[in-house]
């Protein structure tokens, strides 16, 4: 049995070209008596430079399907098998024969290629990507590129949802336990672990010689994993050890391993303990090809596997790539490609350039396993690429790669605040560092590294919300602030978290309903006064909705003067991984100096593409406006009703009744009825549901004696009441027949939901009769005109809702405080417009009619709205746009410019301006 060697170094690809030539003219006129299999292949592989350590085995000897003895001609495990044959045999029964060899093999064994040939002919099957690639002998020289694996030179293509990415983080999730199991816990097992990670994909990368790692465990462990634990021990010793200073009977396989440095190995851990099966389970490990695994795809899988919660929507734990660069690209990457275009022809500039971007220095203050750094490098990368490839075109003689590259990971900053990510992200910058010097490799053909490791990402274990940010990167070296700050609404945040806001916000009013988030704005804000710093968050839509705009956005943009210089509207963040919460999020790019050419990206819907817009100011809602500050407001700015919320029962579901209690209730005592009113939510109001209650404010205290359920019923009340924590709840026990908030309205009334389908077109409005008892699910507007009607119902309306309410998720919030009372109406409409209105309010509810088995949530649904519906409110919408103004609105956006501009009209006066009040 014969073995093979690699080489650290990968040869160039010229110098592999070379010897294809060589080796193809020797071949090429052997005869079928000379061919032999295994020279023939040693001097393959030398081609590709293999000569200093074993990866492969001749004549393998295999057990297959029929239980006879099979013999490999050369198999590389956990990469390549190799069946030969004599010139001019059938090729497609060599490959049927190679795969039935698979079936004889453990599964960190199996191949990634199958390579047959009958000296001849070569075919090369991929079969991770399910291709195949056929040439001749004298073609090789052709098609060493395909072979590149060989020899480290991989050109690799990352895939979100590849399944390679989600079985890589579930093995190492495996390993995770069981040495959580045997106790291996805390500190001491996230570095562990992430040490590991390091080895696997140096395995695979060239940062090892190619499967050193894999190796070592399976020929210097014994099968039980007794002793792994020590071998593992004296391996990380070693890879913090010079060459130079190892000692000199070091184990020749330890020897070859390269010094690594970067501290990462520096810590001495407590001895972990393997068996059998955790043996297996870091071999099953090394049987995944790491190198086309994503640094920043796999980290957030990775630190998801520590969680067994998350481990079972594994995939869904990520950012996905497409998402960050909608944030990188506006911030700073089109900017610098921009330039680059203008400047490539010029060296002299060029190189100006290239310097400007070694100097640029970026922080991600809540950055995670490190996905925003390790893609922004790698765009960075990427580009000093194309930087390179102009100044070194080919014909201009010999460099050395090592003084061209000029970006080196210590350009990176972030902050985390929990240690395992923040360790998960220094590996995967130096990794993405390692992959981008083999491009540079492959490009320039020749090999460079950086080992030992000697520059590395600042990544600071802490809390970004109490730490000082210039402890991490000084203001005036800093350019770029980026990421993705944990979103927490008020509701949700933990104790800690709200000490973070009260400290970010201190001495700040009305800042308690702030998403955690927020705070990470002003404290970029506060950096980045009267410097050239720009800022890019994702953030939930929330902080462009509702009261936080007011509260968040004035402190922003009015005290502090930022300026929203790039903005994407809400979309849906994430990515398409089974089981993925929907989250729906906008991308604000903000600094404290302002700019020419500001970038609006808008959706058509919340999963659509964005389209990219020229805006001259956007303001805090995202729109081409003046900047507008909209707060609560308890009265509203124009001339109109009130709105007032449905009525509280406080009651513990005794006072509600369903149709069957109803039934049985009137059947025992026919006097009931008069106490029993259709009872009406906001649910029920859209859905066309009917529920019941008692309704018991005008009875007489005799009146109940004969009717025991509802004696019950009344009981239970006080029952409730009385046993809540609220003294004012405790206090109506006295008086349990009636709801607590009564605030039922005595004659015809228009009633909407609070909350409503952001898909609907319009939020259905109706005008309701007194005897249904509205609760607080819903709001009234009393004695309603049909004017006020048409108006609530039309896109004028529609729009403003949309751009300023506070959502639920991604449904409409509709509150009086924020969107009726600040809503502004036309501004004195001549009767002959309020006349229009009030006719085409009534071709809706005209139109309503005539489909009385319909629920507002069918007529609404825009799939299934009425087509006679729709045009009566298009000729709605028509008369309100013209009580506005004379020319018609092309969009959503031109709407909203105008009522922002109509709304600083009416507000002047109240903040200390000439106007005032506007009436209807």
């Amino acid at each position: 049995m014969s073995e093979l060697k690699i080489s650290i170094m990968p040869l160039s690809w010229n110098e592999i070209k070379d010897r294809a030539l060589k080796f193809s003219k020797e071949w090429e006129d052997a005869s079928n008596e000379d061919a032999d299999a295994k020279p023939f292949l040693v001097e393959f592989f030398n081609v590709f430079g293999i000569s200093s350590r074993k990866v492969a085995t001749f004549e393998h000897r295999i057990k297959k399907l029929n239980e006879q003895d099979g013999y490999i001609d050369m198999l590389w495990k956990g990469m390549m098998l190799v069946e030969m044959k004599s010139r001019g045999k059938n090729l497609d029964k060599a490959y049927e024969q190679a795969r039935e060899y698979l079936h004889g093999l453990k599964e960190h064994e199996l191949p990634k290629f199958i390579i047959v040939s009958d000296f001849e002919n070569f075919r090369l099957y991929d079969l991770e990507e399910d291709t195949m690639t056929h040439f001749k002998l004298d073609e090789l020289v052709d098609n060493v590129q395909h072979f590149g694996f060989i020899s480290g030179y991989q050109k690799k293509v990352y895939k979100e949802q590849d399944p390679a990415n989600i079985k890589a983080a579930e093995l190492m999730g495996k390993l995770h336990d069981r040495l959580k199991d045997i106790g291996y816990t805390g500190h001491p097992l996230e570095v562990y672990l992430v040490r590991l990670l390091f080895c696997l994909f140096a395995d695979d990368t060239t940062i090892f010689n190619k499967q050193q790692f894999q190796d070592f465990i399976e020929q210097r462990t014994i099968e039980d994993g007794s002793d792994l634990a020590a071998k593992l021990h004296e391996l990380f010793q070693v890879l913090n050890t010079p060459k130079d200073e190892r000692f000199t009977n070091l184990d020749e396989q330890l020897a070859e391993f390269p010094y690594v440095n970067g501290k990462l190995f520096e810590e001495q851990l407590p001895m972990a303990s393997f068996d059998a099966k955790m043996r297996q389970a870091l071999l099953d490990c090394c049987s995944i090809d790491w190198a086309r695994i994503s640094p920043a795809i796999f980290g957030s899988m990775f630190q998801s596997v520590m969680n067994p919660v998350e481990r079972r929507n594994l995939g869904a734990h990520y950012t996905s790539e497409k998402n960050i660069l909608k944030v990188i690209k506006p911030l700073f990457l089109d900017e610098l490609w921009k330039e680059f275009a203008t400047i490539k022809d010029n060296p002299n500039k060029l190189r100006d350039f290239h310097s400007k971007m070694s100097k640029l220095r970026f922080l991600d203050p809540a950055c995670g396993c490190g996905n925003f750094l390790v893609i922004a490098y790698r765009e960075l990368r990427m580009l000093e690429l194309e930087i390179l490839r102009n100044l070194n075109k080919s014909g201009q003689g010999a460099l050395d790669v090592g003084d061209i590259i000029k970006l080196d990971v210590d350009m990176m900053y972030g902050i985390e605040i929990e240690e395992f990510p923040a360790r998960i992200a220094e590996v995967a910058m130096w990794l993405i560092d390692h992959q981008m010097n083999m491009q540079v490799s492959n490009e320039f053909g020749q090999y460079f590294t950086r080992l030992p490791l000697r520059k590395s990402a600042k990544i600071v274990n802490g809390n970004a919300l109490r730490l000082d940010w210039e402890e991490v990167v000084l203001k005036d070296d800093l350019n770029f602030i980026l990421g993705n700050p944990p979103f927490a609404g008020k509701q949700v945040q933990s104790p800690s978290q709200k000490e973070d806001m009260n400290l970010v916000f201190r001495g700040l009013k009305n800042t308690g309903i702030l998403d955690y988030v927020t705070a990470w704005y002003l404290k970029a804000t506060v950096l980045s006064q009267d410097s050239k710093i720009q800022i890019g968050f994702v953030s939930t839509n929330s902080i462009t909705q509702g009261e936080q705009v007011g509260i968040l956005w004035h402190l922003v943009m009015k005290k502090f003067e930022m300026k929203i210089n790039f903005a994407h509207q809400t979309f849906k963040w994430g990515n398409e991984a089974k089981g993925n919460a929907a989250v729906h999020v906008v991308i604000i790019g903000f600094a404290h100096f302002d700019t020419n050419h500001r970038s609006l990206y808008v959706y058509e819907n919340i999963s659509a593409e964005p389209v990219l817009t020229s805006a001259k100011n956007i303001n805090p809602y995202l729109v081409d406006a003046n900047n507008v500050f909209i707060f609560a407001r308890t009265k509203p700015l124009c001339d109109v009703p009130e709105i007032i919320k449905g009525s509280e029962t406080t009651d513990d579901g005794h006072f509600i009744l369903t149709l069957e209690e109803v039934s049985n209730l009137t059947q025992k005592n026919e006097n009931a009825k008069k106490f029993i009113r259709p009872f009406i939510g906001g649910g029920d109001f859209i859905n066309n549901r009917v529920r019941y209650c008692l309704w018991l404010k005008d009875m007489k205290s005799d009146e109940l004696r004969d009717i025991p359920e509802i004696l019950e019923r009344i009981e239970r009340v006080r029952r409730f009441r009385l046993s809540s924590s609220k003294e004012r709840t405790r206090s109506w026990a006295n008086f349990p027949t009636l709801f607590t908030e009564d605030r039922q309205p005595s004659s015809r009334f228009l009633m909407f939901p609070k909350v409503s389908s952001e898909k609907r077109t319009y939020i259905p409005f109706a005008f309701v009769e007194p005897v249904f008892i509205i609760n607080n699910t819903a709001s009234f507007i009393p004695d309603a005109s049909h004017f006020t009607f048409g108006v609530l119902q039309s896109k004028m309306h529609m729009t403003w809702t949309k751009y300023v309410c506070g959502r639920l998720e991604s449904r409409f919030i509709y509150s009086n405080k924020i969107v009726y009372n600040n809503f502004p109406w036309p501004e004195q409409p001549t009767e002959k417009q309020v006349q229009a209105i009030e006719q085409a309010a009534q071709g809706v509810l005209d139109a309503r009619a005539e489909f009385p088995n319909s629920s507002l949530a069918d007529l609404y649904d825009p799939l299934t709205m009425p087509p006679k519906l729709l045009k009566a409110h298009q000729t709605l919408d028509k008369a309100v746009d013209l009580a506005y103004r004379p020319q018609p609105f092309t969009s959503d956006a031109k709407r909203m410019e105008y009522l922002f501009e109509l709304y600083e009209k009416y507000t002047a006066g109240l903040f200390g301006g000439s106007g005032k009040k506007k009436k209807k």
